[in-house]
Order: C-alpha cells, then sequence, then structure tokens
C-alpha cells in the first residue's frame, strides 16, 4: 500500500514536494458519462438547445476547466499544460432506464515532475456540468458517473490502465 504523502509530520495537509522528481512527459485520459432523455440528446445533435452548441461548449469549458485545476483542487500543483483534448462519444440507443449518453473522454499532456491525472479528471467533470448545464431546461433529470481515470504514463509510478 502507497505510503500518503500529503500530511506533515504534525498530521496536518501539505502540498506534496516535487522539487526533487524527474521531469518526464506524463499523459492523463479520464472519462465521464452524462446520461439524459433520448429527446434531449436528440436536440444536442440537431442543433436545438437555445443555448447554443452544447459540446462545443463542453469543450471548451473541459479545456478551462483543466487549465484552473490548482485553483480548485487546494494540494494540486500548477502544472504547464502541453494539451488538453476533450472529446464525446453519443449513444442515442436508450439504456435500461430509458436513457441516452454521452461519453467525455479528456486526455492532458505535460512535461514536469508531476501528473496531469487530476486536470483531466476536472476536465471531464466541468464539460459534464457544462451539458448539463446548457440543457436543464429540457431535461433536469440528467445525471453523471463513471468519472474515472482511464489510464496514465509518465512518472515513478509509471504507466495505468484501467481494467
Amino acid at each position: 500500500m502507497a505510503e500518503f504523502t500529503h500530511f506533515n509530520e504534525s498530521g496536518r495537509a501539505r502540498m506534496v514536494d516535487v522539487s526533487s522528481k524527474t521531469s518526464t512527459e506524463r499523459v492523463a485520459t479520464a472519462q465521464a458519462k452524462v446520461f439524459m432523455m433520448p429527446e434531449t440528446l436528440e436536440k444536442i445533435q440537431r442543433g436545438k438547445i437555445v443555448k447554443g452548441d452544447v459540446l462545443a461548449v463542453a469543450q471548451v469549458a473541459g479545456v478551462m476547466g483543466a487549465k484552473r485545476t490548482p485553483d480548485l483542487i487546494p494540494m494540486c500543483h500548477p502544472v504547464l499544460l502541453a494539451s488538453v483534448d476533450v472529446g464525446f462519444t453519443e449513444e442515442s440507443r436508450p439504456d435500461q432506464q430509458g436513457r441516452c449518453t454521452i461519453t467525455i473522454t479528456a486526455t492532458a499532456k505535460t512535461t514536469g515532475p508531476t501528473g496531469v491525472e487530476m486536470e483531466a479528471m476536472t476536465a471531464v467533470s466541468v464539460a459534464a456540468l457544462t451539458v448539463y448545464d446548457m440543457c436543464k431546461a429540457v431535461d433536469k433529470g440528467m445525471s453523471f458517473s463513471d468519472i474515472c481515470l482511464l489510464s496514465k504514463s509518465g512518472g515513478k509510478s509509471g504507466p495505468y490502465t484501467r481494467t
């Protein structure tokens, strides 16, 4: 079991010292799923949401969210992001509850002493919240799930792939 490093000798929270860590290329990919009524997804696809192009706005919001991660998550280091890519996969076929999904994925990249897992997960979370905000007038019952890290590479702990 890994030792927690976010606590000082007094047991208080601290930002981890990464000054002695080697700078490596680091990449992380995360996902989130947004569940909605079929009519909502159809309106998104046809450009019939009054607030505008839902996925274009959510894409920009996801990138902006990744850039603001250290402002939102107290112990995250500010990192120089080399890139953030946010994409969407739509599932028009309703599930057993009658809901359709949009799966959001985000990949964040940097070269530095600490990873970008939180930036990727923040990107998909903010993008999901943006979909909700833009569509809540037509579907207040939308929900989110499966916000998770899919993969990461770089750093001392090595690669990780969700199974």
